[in-house]
């Protein structure tokens, strides 16, 4: 019995612990909002993509700061198998549609990926940067129902990778495509290779023969290939899900390639640009103009080969616009892609920095010849030493001893022309200045949310605008709407109080914004 009543105590004192806000601390950089953000569907289709241009264009969807936009986007790499990656599925044909008389997507270049954008933000201004949070990303059912439930993705070692014409086996300039398989619905977090074959010339519909991959969007003719069915067998290749290709319009050019990276984003194909991330853009010509697209369901870093597995994603965003007058210190002057995430700030370095500005007139084609892994590191090097003295506001000494014992610097691509170096530093080492924990129940309920606590199963339930999230303490995944989701973080118990950093909570509270 003295068990029992002493159970019933400590069960008590938890729940008012959890529940007292006097014992927890707001998050002092939650957005005060009176109203939800509008939530957009901006669905990919000839009128709403791009093909290899990511220069200054008509809007094809116009939002506010703070708003919810959930994109589709489609790999550019979906006519390596027309019957797994294009029939049936409306969106991708109306993209690919080209026969002897029309071609629905024209002018395709100068670059190769589908673009789905741009999209214009009210208010934005050069020197402005634009904020976008990775708050969902799912992959693409087939249209196929004969293949219902699965989605694929194709893996080019192209005339463009690391290494082409340097294989030791015959013949040493060859272009292999591997189609893998996934499972639509994430029942499985890998992808398995379902068959290879070697690139054979093809003839697009006006009637022009193409030697090699040299052109995006040609639809592979299965009766001119041999399929190799053994392939990366009992190989599981984990899926890391992410945008290869995002950016905001650079102010050099109005027609840009879609190809290189630069100080706008681009090209990164850094695998952490995936949910839970979040890219900062400084803008440069008025709308910011945001467009999305090369979508991944896998990749390592240098993307050796030429190519991730290039597959079709559907992703929801956040896309919110810091004025150049009330910029922190972390994103005065910026001048580069910057990635945020629950642990880490990620710095993205260049062969150049600009390639338009320091290339002049021929930047396009002219950086192809001039990328550098020497430069990219430099370049990498001294936008960390400068964003560690600004942003952390740390001596130049002390920056430069930092990065040398803390930062990890890595090769993000070998194969995008403007080849990339990043550079990864980790918030904890910086303690509450950059991963500050707050009271769970406090930071939520400052906006609207509803937070439950079951003492006995260690669970909290958090309600916003129709959306549930059930997660327990210390694990890594929860419920989110009755899907089982991985969290970027677990919530933590720390002196008997459920706790979260700052970051965790503005993830969720634009997540749990959008209407399910």
């Amino acid at each position: 019995m003295k068990k029992r009543h002493l159970c019933k105590f400590y069960v008590a004192l938890s729940m008012f612990l959890l529940v007292n806000p006097s014992y927890g601390v707001s998050n002092a950089n939650a957005d005060k909002v009176s109203s939800i953000p509008k939530t957009h569907y901006l669905a990919a289709n000839a009128d709403n993509i791009r093909w290899g241009n990511i220069g200054v264009g008509k809007p094809v969807l116009t939002v506010n700061s703070g708003d919810m936009v959930t994109v589709e986007t489609v790999t550019h790499h979906s006519g390596d198998d027309y019957e797994r990656m294009i029939q049936g599925d409306e969106g991708v044909e109306d993209i690919y549609h080209w026969n002897e008389t029309e071609q629905n997507v024209e002018n395709r270049g100068p670059g190769v990926h589908i673009m789905t954008g741009p999209i214009a933000v009210e208010g934005a201004e050069p020197g402005d940067v634009l904020e976008v949070k990775i708050l969902d990303m799912k992959l693409r059912p087939n249209g196929n129902e004969q293949y219902a439930g699965k989605t694929y993705g194709a893996n080019v070692a192209s005339k463009w990778g690391y290494l082409y014409g340097e294989m030791i086996e015959e013949p040493m300039k060859r272009e292999v495509i591997t189609i893998y398989e996934m499972d639509s619905a994430g029942g499985t977090d890998y992808a398995k290779g379902l068959y290879s074959y070697k690139w054979t010339p093809q003839t697009d519909p006006n009637g022009k023969i193409h030697q090699t991959m040299d052109y995006p969007g040609l639809i592979v003719d299965p009766n001119t290939i041999e399929r190799n069915n053994d392939v990366l067998k009992d190989v599981q290749i984990p899926v890391r899900l992410h945008f290869g290709t995002m950016c905001v319009a650079p102010k050099e050019a109005d027609i840009v390639n879609s190809v290189p990276p630069s100080y706008y984003g681009g090209n990164i194909d850094d695998w952490r640009v995936t949910e839970g991330a979040t890219m900062y853009y400084p803008v440069s010509v008025p709308g910011a103009l945001l467009s999305i697209g090369d979508p991944h369901a896998g990749q390592g870093d240098s993307e050796l080969n030429g190519t991730a597995i290039e597959t079709s994603l559907t992703g929801d965003i956040q896309i919110i616009l810091h004025k150049k007058a009330s910029l922190n210190n972390k994103l005065s002057d910026l001048n580069f892609p910057l990635l945020e995430n629950e642990n880490e700030w990620v710095i993205h370095g260049f062969s150049y920095a600009n390639y338009l500005e320091e290339l002049g007139e021929n930047a396009q084609q002219d950086i192809y010849n001039k990328s550098s892994i020497d430069k990219a590191m430099k370049d990498a090097a001294l936008k960390t030493k400068a964003f560690l003295m600004k942003g952390m506001n740390l001596t130049e000494d002390e920056a430069y001893s930092f990065m040398s014992i803390s930062t990890d610097f890595g090769i993000t691509q070998v194969v995008d022309a403007n080849w990339g170096i990043h550079a990864v530093i980790q918030k904890k080492v910086f303690g509450e200045s950059e991963r500050k924990l707050v009271q769970l129940r406090t930071s939520f309920e400052q906006f609207g949310s509803v937070v439950e606590w079951e003492p006995a199963a260690r669970k909290i339930t958090i309600r916003y605008n129709g959306n549930t999230l059930t997660a327990e303490i210390g694990e890594k995944t929860a419920d989110f709407n009755g899907e089982k989701i991985q969290l970027i973080a677990p919530i933590e118990m720390i002196d008997k109080q459920a706790q979260v950093s700052e970051y965790f909570v503005s993830f969720y509270k634009a997540k749990m914004t959008i209407k399910m």
